[in-house]
């Protein structure tokens, strides 16, 4: 009964706090009083006092057995350990160590060889020049990038 009697009043409190700042034209911080004030009564009406205060009682104790007993402490000792193995045990993989070739799968075999980059077929070409006749030059390597000869000249003659 005090219980109700309590919630009736903080609401109706609050209801009067809502219609002072409506009148003062804060019609937004009136909505807010007005809802704030709804809750005490609504938390009565729904039963949720005795809920709230079976879960504030529970806190307290959780609370005082967490400051005094040493049990808590020692499971709170056990947590921060098996934290701290978990990170740990993770940590290695991380910075590249091999792991050992039981546990590695057999590897399936050398990759093949391919070039890096596939070359287009050449017309023939009937020039004496020896750069046009597709043949590579000695002391030249041919990396596939014969095709881009003409954009480097041009940027060599521009100076980029």
């Amino acid at each position: 009964m005090l219980t109700a009697a309590i919630s009736f009043l903080l609401t109706a409190g609050g209801v009067a706090v809502a219609g002072l700042r409506a009148r003062r034209r804060r019609f937004r911080s009136a909505t807010r009083w007005f809802a704030v004030a709804l809750l005490p009564a609504g938390l009565y009406l729904t039963g949720l006092f005795p809920l709230a205060s079976t879960i504030g009682r529970e806190f307290a104790d959780w609370a005082t057995r967490l400051v005094f007993d040493p049990r808590v402490w020692t499971g709170l000792v056990l947590l921060g350990v098996s934290a701290a193995l978990l990170f740990a045990s993770r940590r290695p993989g991380r910075r590249g160590e091999v792991e050992s070739s039981a546990e590695r799968p057999a590897a399936a075999g050398a990759a093949p060889e391919r070039p890096a980059v596939a070359r287009a077929p050449q017309a023939p070409k009937t020039s004496k020049d020896p750069k046009a006749s597709g043949k590579p030059q000695a002391g030249k390597r041919d990396d596939g990038l014969g095709d881009f000869a003409d954009i480097e000249e041009i940027l060599r003659k521009r100076g980029i």
